[in-house]
Protein backbone atom coordinates (compact mmCIF):
# COMPACT_ATOMS: atom_id res chain seq x y z
CA UNK A 1 0.00 0.00 0.00
CA UNK A 2 1.49 3.39 -0.89
CA UNK A 3 1.31 6.80 1.06
CA UNK A 4 -1.69 7.75 -0.16
CA UNK A 5 -3.55 5.01 0.07
CA UNK A 6 -2.24 4.59 3.71
CA UNK A 7 -3.62 8.09 4.20
CA UNK A 8 -7.03 6.96 3.15
CA UNK A 9 -6.96 4.00 5.21
CA UNK A 10 -5.68 5.93 8.44
CA UNK A 11 -8.30 8.92 7.90
CA UNK A 12 -11.00 6.21 7.47
CA UNK A 13 -9.88 3.81 10.16
CA UNK A 14 -9.57 7.24 12.67
CA UNK A 15 -13.68 7.98 11.18
CA UNK A 16 -14.81 4.66 12.41
CA UNK A 17 -13.02 4.56 15.47
CA UNK A 18 -14.30 7.94 16.49
CA UNK A 19 -17.75 6.50 15.18
CA UNK A 20 -17.49 3.61 17.89
CA UNK A 21 -16.67 5.60 20.46
CA UNK A 22 -19.60 8.07 19.80
CA UNK A 23 -21.95 4.82 18.92
CA UNK A 24 -21.12 3.82 22.59
CA UNK A 25 -22.54 6.58 23.93
CA UNK A 26 -26.32 6.42 22.21
CA UNK A 27 -24.58 9.33 19.07
CA UNK A 28 -23.87 7.14 15.99
CA UNK A 29 -22.56 9.33 13.23
CA UNK A 30 -23.59 9.34 9.81
CA UNK A 31 -21.03 8.90 6.93
CA UNK A 32 -21.25 10.12 3.03
CA UNK A 33 -18.17 9.72 0.71
CA UNK A 34 -16.90 12.85 1.79
CA UNK A 35 -17.34 13.63 5.51
CA UNK A 36 -18.27 11.90 8.85
CA UNK A 37 -20.77 13.76 11.11
CA UNK A 38 -22.02 13.36 14.94
CA UNK A 39 -23.11 16.82 15.28
CA UNK A 40 -25.09 16.08 19.06
CA UNK A 41 -22.78 14.31 20.88
CA UNK A 42 -20.26 16.43 23.40
CA UNK A 43 -17.72 13.63 24.18
CA UNK A 44 -14.25 15.35 25.42
CA UNK A 45 -11.50 14.72 22.55
CA UNK A 46 -13.91 13.61 19.77
CA UNK A 47 -14.71 15.97 16.91
CA UNK A 48 -17.94 16.15 15.74
CA UNK A 49 -17.06 15.63 11.94
CA UNK A 50 -14.11 14.72 10.31
CA UNK A 51 -13.03 15.32 6.43
CA UNK A 52 -12.46 12.03 4.72
CA UNK A 53 -11.78 13.82 1.30
CA UNK A 54 -9.04 16.70 1.16
CA UNK A 55 -11.43 18.83 -1.13
CA UNK A 56 -14.09 19.16 1.49
CA UNK A 57 -15.24 22.66 1.93
CA UNK A 58 -15.78 24.93 5.01
CA UNK A 59 -19.25 24.77 4.87
CA UNK A 60 -19.91 21.06 4.02
CA UNK A 61 -17.63 20.38 7.43
CA UNK A 62 -19.63 22.82 9.46
CA UNK A 63 -23.33 21.85 7.88
CA UNK A 64 -23.96 19.67 10.58
CA UNK A 65 -23.44 22.32 13.32
CA UNK A 66 -26.63 22.97 15.66
CA UNK A 67 -25.50 26.23 17.42
CA UNK A 68 -25.12 26.84 20.56
CA UNK A 69 -23.80 22.85 20.83
CA UNK A 70 -20.30 22.36 20.93
CA UNK A 71 -19.22 21.71 17.38
CA UNK A 72 -15.18 20.59 16.81
CA UNK A 73 -13.67 19.24 13.21
CA UNK A 74 -11.28 17.15 12.22
CA UNK A 75 -9.55 18.68 9.18
CA UNK A 76 -7.55 15.23 7.75
CA UNK A 77 -5.63 16.84 5.49
CA UNK A 78 -5.15 20.26 6.94
CA UNK A 79 -6.99 22.35 4.12
CA UNK A 80 -10.06 23.92 6.00
CA UNK A 81 -9.53 27.78 7.00
CA UNK A 82 -12.56 27.48 9.49
CA UNK A 83 -11.47 30.81 11.43
CA UNK A 84 -15.02 32.71 9.95
CA UNK A 85 -17.42 30.10 11.67
CA UNK A 86 -15.34 30.85 15.31
CA UNK A 87 -13.44 28.10 15.12
CA UNK A 88 -9.64 27.98 16.00
CA UNK A 89 -6.98 25.49 15.64
CA UNK A 90 -7.11 23.19 18.68
CA UNK A 91 -4.18 21.51 17.72
CA UNK A 92 -1.86 20.19 14.39
CA UNK A 93 -0.31 16.86 13.90
CA UNK A 94 1.14 14.33 11.17
CA UNK A 95 -0.79 10.58 10.30
CA UNK A 96 1.76 8.26 10.55
CA UNK A 97 2.19 4.00 9.15
CA UNK A 98 4.09 2.00 10.33
CA UNK A 99 4.37 -1.42 7.88
CA UNK A 100 4.75 -4.66 10.12
CA UNK A 101 7.61 -6.95 9.36
CA UNK A 102 9.25 -10.37 9.95
CA UNK A 103 8.24 -11.11 13.78
CA UNK A 104 11.13 -9.74 16.25
CA UNK A 105 12.44 -10.53 19.53
CA UNK A 106 9.93 -9.16 22.05
CA UNK A 107 10.81 -6.53 24.60
CA UNK A 108 11.60 -8.52 27.93
CA UNK A 109 10.99 -5.50 29.85
CA UNK A 110 7.42 -4.83 28.68
CA UNK A 111 4.54 -6.86 28.98
CA UNK A 112 1.28 -6.12 27.27
CA UNK A 113 -2.20 -7.92 27.65
CA UNK A 114 -5.78 -7.19 26.88
CA UNK A 115 -8.48 -5.44 28.92
CA UNK A 116 -11.61 -8.00 28.78
CA UNK A 117 -13.71 -6.90 31.15
CA UNK A 118 -15.46 -3.11 32.87
CA UNK A 119 -13.64 -3.12 36.13
CA UNK A 120 -9.54 -3.06 34.05
CA UNK A 121 -11.39 -0.75 31.68
CA UNK A 122 -12.00 1.53 34.56
CA UNK A 123 -9.23 1.30 36.35
CA UNK A 124 -7.22 1.71 32.35
CA UNK A 125 -8.92 5.22 31.79
CA UNK A 126 -7.75 6.02 35.47
CA UNK A 127 -4.01 5.34 34.45
CA UNK A 128 -4.93 6.87 30.55
CA UNK A 129 -6.41 9.87 31.97
CA UNK A 130 -3.51 10.48 35.01
CA UNK A 131 -6.66 10.79 37.84
CA UNK A 132 -9.76 9.08 38.61
CA UNK A 133 -12.59 9.45 36.70
CA UNK A 134 -15.30 11.54 38.29
CA UNK A 135 -17.86 11.94 35.87
CA UNK A 136 -19.39 9.82 32.78
CA UNK A 137 -16.34 7.31 31.51
CA UNK A 138 -15.15 8.02 27.65
CA UNK A 139 -14.44 4.38 26.75
CA UNK A 140 -17.66 2.37 27.78
CA UNK A 141 -17.32 -1.35 28.66
CA UNK A 142 -19.99 -1.50 24.80
CA UNK A 143 -16.21 -1.26 22.53
CA UNK A 144 -14.87 -4.52 24.36
CA UNK A 145 -17.24 -6.55 22.65
CA UNK A 146 -16.35 -5.03 19.47
CA UNK A 147 -14.02 -7.54 17.75
CA UNK A 148 -12.09 -4.78 15.97
CA UNK A 149 -11.57 -2.85 19.30
CA UNK A 150 -8.45 -4.55 21.48
CA UNK A 151 -7.05 -2.50 24.47
CA UNK A 152 -3.58 -3.11 25.65
CA UNK A 153 -2.60 -2.57 28.91
CA UNK A 154 1.03 -3.17 30.49
CA UNK A 155 1.21 -3.70 34.15
CA UNK A 156 3.73 -3.58 36.94
CA UNK A 157 2.55 -4.84 40.15
CA UNK A 158 -1.07 -5.33 38.93
CA UNK A 159 -0.77 -1.69 38.17
CA UNK A 160 -1.46 -0.35 34.87
CA UNK A 161 1.73 1.67 33.30
CA UNK A 162 1.13 1.73 30.01
CA UNK A 163 -1.94 1.26 27.54
CA UNK A 164 -3.20 1.79 23.87
CA UNK A 165 -6.08 1.54 21.88
CA UNK A 166 -6.01 -0.77 18.44
CA UNK A 167 -8.94 -0.41 15.78
CA UNK A 168 -8.99 -2.99 13.01
CA UNK A 169 -10.98 -1.28 10.34
CA UNK A 170 -10.26 0.76 6.68
CA UNK A 171 -7.27 -1.82 5.95
CA UNK A 172 -5.37 -0.55 9.00
CA UNK A 173 -5.13 -1.13 12.58
CA UNK A 174 -5.12 2.26 13.65
CA UNK A 175 -3.62 3.00 17.46
CA UNK A 176 -4.72 5.71 20.02
CA UNK A 177 -4.41 6.67 23.64
CA UNK A 178 -0.91 5.55 24.11
CA UNK A 179 0.50 6.52 26.98
CA UNK A 180 3.23 5.34 29.47
CA UNK A 181 3.71 6.40 33.16
CA UNK A 182 7.56 6.69 33.22
CA UNK A 183 9.03 5.28 30.25
CA UNK A 184 10.59 7.13 27.94
CA UNK A 185 9.01 7.29 24.67
CA UNK A 186 12.39 5.77 23.18
CA UNK A 187 11.29 2.55 24.72
CA UNK A 188 7.57 2.74 24.55
CA UNK A 189 7.07 3.33 20.65
CA UNK A 190 9.04 -0.08 19.71
CA UNK A 191 7.25 -2.48 22.10
CA UNK A 192 3.98 -1.01 21.64
CA UNK A 193 4.32 -1.25 17.60
CA UNK A 194 5.27 -5.13 18.05
CA UNK A 195 2.31 -6.16 20.39
CA UNK A 196 0.19 -4.58 17.95
CA UNK A 197 2.18 -5.82 14.64
CA UNK A 198 1.82 -9.26 16.32
CA UNK A 199 -2.15 -8.63 16.89
CA UNK A 200 -2.93 -7.98 13.49
CA UNK A 201 0.89 -8.81 11.70
CA UNK A 202 -1.21 -8.74 7.97
CA UNK A 203 -2.35 -5.01 8.48
CA UNK A 204 -0.58 -2.07 8.31
CA UNK A 205 -0.65 0.28 11.69
CA UNK A 206 -1.69 3.92 11.68
CA UNK A 207 -2.33 7.19 13.68
CA UNK A 208 -1.14 10.24 13.88
CA UNK A 209 1.05 11.85 16.61
CA UNK A 210 2.68 15.23 17.07
CA UNK A 211 5.52 16.49 19.96
CA UNK A 212 8.06 14.91 21.44
CA UNK A 213 5.65 11.42 20.66
CA UNK A 214 5.67 12.10 16.97
CA UNK A 215 9.65 11.94 16.96
CA UNK A 216 9.90 8.36 19.02
CA UNK A 217 6.99 7.28 16.60
CA UNK A 218 9.83 8.21 13.51
CA UNK A 219 12.65 6.80 15.49
CA UNK A 220 10.88 3.39 16.14
CA UNK A 221 10.35 3.41 12.26
CA UNK A 222 6.40 5.26 11.48
CA UNK A 223 6.64 7.22 8.06
CA UNK A 224 4.84 10.40 8.12
CA UNK A 225 1.60 10.45 5.78
CA UNK A 226 0.74 14.33 5.84
CA UNK A 227 -0.93 17.02 8.52
CA UNK A 228 -4.30 17.21 9.76
CA UNK A 229 -5.94 20.16 12.33
CA UNK A 230 -8.14 19.96 14.18
CA UNK A 231 -10.66 22.74 14.69
CA UNK A 232 -12.99 23.81 18.02
CA UNK A 233 -14.70 26.73 19.41
CA UNK A 234 -12.80 29.89 20.24
CA UNK A 235 -12.23 29.34 24.15
CA UNK A 236 -13.99 32.18 25.73
CA UNK A 237 -11.71 35.51 27.04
Amino acid sequence: MHGEALLGSAVVNNALWCDAVCRSHGYPGAFSARLWISARHDLQFYPNAISLRPDVTAAEAVAGRELPRRYAVKDSFARLDLAAEGLTVLFEAEWIAYRPGPAGAGDPGLSWDRVTDADELRAWERAWAGRDSAGRPLFRPELLADPRCAILACRREGTVTAGVITYAAGEATGISNLFGAGLAAGQLWPSVLRAVAALRPDLPIVGYEHGTNLAAARQAGCQALGPLRVWAPDPAP
